[in-house]
């Protein structure tokens, strides 16, 4: 059986969105724990009370961001990925 152009066109839009999500995913969480991160590793704890208070909302915004890109990665995954498999079987 041959698949069509349309198929293929819709596999690579597939996984461009996918790819995309990830990338998100990564870049957020490379933009919290690296970028707006303090001078010390490890958690803020105490430190929190003195960390700028831009620096932590924008990594607060950061952090919002990666969850969604979390969140639409989870359900499209689950749209288009675990529901056909489960009405498979």
């Amino acid at each position: 059986m041959q698949r069509s152009l349309g198929y293929y066109l819709l596999q690579l839009l597939h996984w461009a969105i996918i790819i995309n999500f990830m990338i998100e995913i990564v870049y957020a969480n490379y933009m919290i724990f690296t970028v707006f991160s303090p001078d010390e590793a490890g958690p803020l704890f105490d430190r929190a009370k003195s960390f700028p208070f831009e620096m932590m909302m924008t990594r607060r915004l950061y952090a919002v961001e990666a969850w969604l890109a979390i969140v639409g990665l989870s359900i499209y995954l689950a749209i288009t990925e675990i529901r056909p498999r489960m009405h498979r079987e």
